[in-house]
């Protein structure tokens, strides 16, 4: 009579320790991104690592062995697209305005994807995460460039849409089956926008370097999150995304010698606070899932 709930409790939390991993290595990564941004610039940055990404997540998972559905196939490829808008966009927005008011910006998306889809007291929990995250950015305290601004809401727009498709990608492809159709997408979609204007600037050090990035961003992200989002709600887990601004000022004080104001710390208690509630309450229900997956009905390889 209680394995259910006890099952429950340990994929609600399971997924959340692999959501807090997940933004740890995206923090890592932009961290060590900022050298190499000198050499590329943001772009080719992003490129190299969705690049990179697109190389390992063939290798390992091998794409060709597994069947996919037509309807599959195009969700794959949404999700590249939303990728690499979400990577490049986000890339443009921090060259003209600060990284904590585009990553504040850019939190809108699976904001919204919160407040559409939360019920009850998840929603309260966005409403907090959102009160944190205006707490840790001070938007009040100095403007920003239009143009940044508007790249960071194109960023938003696509991390939305990277939510929603990849739960639904989770849900129609074993392991990391979809990324491993999305991710050469988006690399060819980032080549097609900066790959040419980067490709003089390559040698074997940047290469080596930029491997290391993409493991770090997005390699390892990507796939846990994708294992998150087949044990949380849509709505739970855009809630959760928002310790991200915590875990950046943690990385900025470490790494960076960047000392948050007293707004920035009430910030980050309510975004703890809201992450905490997300974890909570955030389990997605196995028969919906079971549900969700029923339209899509791919053909997978055994074994």
């Amino acid at each position: 009579m209680t394995s259910t709930p006890v099952r429950a409790v340990n994929s609600a939390g399971a997924g959340s320790l692999m959501a807090v991993a997940s933004m740890s290595c995206v923090q890592l990564g932009l961290a060590a991104s900022i050298g190499l941004a000198a050499t590329l610039g943001s772009d080719g940055v992003a490129w190299l690592r969705l690049a990179w990404a697109a190389v390992i997540l063939v290798a390992f998972a091998r794409p060709w062995r597994l069947r996919f559905s037509r309807s599959t196939l195009v969700m794959c490829a949404l999700l590249g697209l939303a990728t690499a808008g979400m990577t490049l966009s986000f890339m443009r927005a921090v060259e003209t305005i600060p990284l904590g008011t585009a990553s504040a910006l850019e939190f809108t998306g699976p904001l919204a994807v919160a407040l559409v889809q939360g019920r009850g007291a998840g929603r309260w929990w966005a409403l907090a995460a959102a009160a944190g995250v205006l707490g840790l950015t001070e938007p009040w305290s100095g403007s920003a460039d239009l143009v940044g601004v508007l790249y960071a809401l194109g960023g938003a727009v696509c991390w939305a849409a990277y939510v929603l498709l990849t739960q639904r990608a989770g849900d129609a492809v074993d392991g990391v089956g979809a990324l491993s159709v999305s991710m050469p997408v988006a690399a060819l979609a980032a080549t097609l926008v900066v790959g040419p204007g980067v490709a003089g600037r390559l040698d074997l050090p940047v290469l080596a370097i930029g491997l290391g990035l993409a493991l770090l961003l997005p390699v390892v992200p990507f796939c846990l999150e994708l294992l998150a989002l087949r044990r949380l709600a849509a709505s739970a887990f855009g809630t959760l995304m928002c310790l991200e601004p915590a875990i950046a000022a943690t990385v900025g004080v470490v790494f960076l010698r960047q000392v948050p104001s007293i707004a920035a710390l009430a910030g980050l208690v309510l975004v703890i606070a809201a992450g905490i509630g997300a974890a909570r309450t955030g389990r997605r229900d196995p028969a919906g899932a079971e549900r969700e997956l029923q339209p899509a009905a791919p053909a997978r390889q055994p074994g």
